[in-house]
């Protein structure tokens, strides 16, 4: 069957060693190839990077997806957002980063292709593996041009996730912006060692991370809830008009959270529904043998939310059950 296509595709993006959001022209959209590193046949390893620059200064917000490769929920979430307004009705910089691992996503893996985990590698490191060496160049060609970071994710494999958001909620600003987004859960979080998050706060920018429901997966649902919420992101910070769409949910928030592991191996069964309320003592969980016998039950141990589960019945030991919110404010 010849494939056929319905859309007039715009000129090639323009090839760049590096991002200055400033030299780009004012009222127009962007695309970009970043070459930041080269595979073993010396070709360049390209990042796609949309820049839609607005017609007066303003705030740079920057957008990241899939710095794991197999978390995909965030590319039609930022495919989608610059489709609700044009550049000339911007104030200030929006750039998006839709696939940020691309070797891994052409993989359909998590990892980057050293098999290392790139949001465990920030800052980085210019002389170190590929990871880290990657990690470095993004961080200082690219995200060092932003003022806020939204860091979007899903997921990995064999699990679930609501739509929630992970922020340094002492923060004032990064609180702000959490509640913004409308997600189901808001869970209170410094941000982990290593991550892109963690790496762009020290760097004075505002971040916060979004989970997008399930890996390798296009969930319409959240894709939506996603867009939306980015949105009003933008027209809080007064680069857009407000438009007629608005978060629907009101957020649980989470002073902290953990996720619970199994402490032996079997077929899991894991009995909560995503975003349902626990108690401290409720069966959640139970691990059975090949011929169906029940070997481990496990409850609550804490009266909590459910953030994501354990969608692999396949269980070692030492596999995850559940993460579990604890409800309650910070500060």
């Amino acid at each position: 069957m010849k494939a056929t296509s319905r859309f007039d595709v715009p000129s090639e993006p323009l090839f760049r060693p590096s991002l200055d959001v400033h030299s780009l022209s004012t009222s127009a959209l962007h695309r970009l190839r970043l070459k930041l590193s080269e595979d073993g046949a010396s070709q360049p390893i390209c990042l796609p990077v949309v820049v839609a620059r607005g017609a007066t200064p303003g705030p740079v917000v920057g957008i990241t997806s899939t710095v794991h490769g197999n978390e995909v929920n965030g590319i039609p979430t930022i495919h989608r957002l610059f489709r609700t307004f044009e550049p000339s009705e911007l104030t200030g910089t929006v750039v998006a980063v839709p696939i940020v691992n691309v070797l891994g996503y052409d993989r359909f893996q998590r990892e980057f292709h050293d098999g290392k985990d790139l949001n465990r590698a920030f800052p980085g490191n210019p002389e170190g593996v590929a990871s880290q060496a990657f990690a470095y160049r993004f961080l200082n060609e690219v995200v060092r041009n932003f003022d806020y970071l939204i860091d979007l994710h899903t997921a990995s494999f064999g699990r679930s996730n609501t739509l929630y958001v992970r922020a340094d909620m002492t923060r004032p600003v990064t609180a702000r912006l959490g509640r913004l987004l409308g997600p189901q859960i808001i869970v209170h979080n410094t941000g982990a060692d290593g991550t892109l998050r963690g790496a762009a706060e020290d760097l004075g920018i505002h971040a916060l991370t979004i989970e997008i429901g399930n890996p390798q997966r296009q969930q319409n649902r959240l894709i939506t809830a996603s867009r939306i919420g980015l949105r009003e992101i933008l027209e809080h910070l007064e680069m857009l008009a407000p438009d007629h769409e608005t978060p629907q949910t009101q957020a649980v928030e989470c002073q902290r959270s953990f996720w619970l592991f199994t402490d032996g191996g079997g077929f899991l069964e894991v009995f909560p529904a995503l975003a349902a309320g626990v108690e401290k003592g409720q069966p959640i969980a139970q691990l059975s043998n090949e011929w169906g016998d029940v070997l481990r039950a496990y409850e609550a141990p804490e009266d909590g939310v459910v953030i994501g589960k354990s969608t692999n019945p396949v269980a070692h030991t030492g596999a995850r059950i559940l993460h579990l919110g604890i409800v309650g404010s910070v500060g």
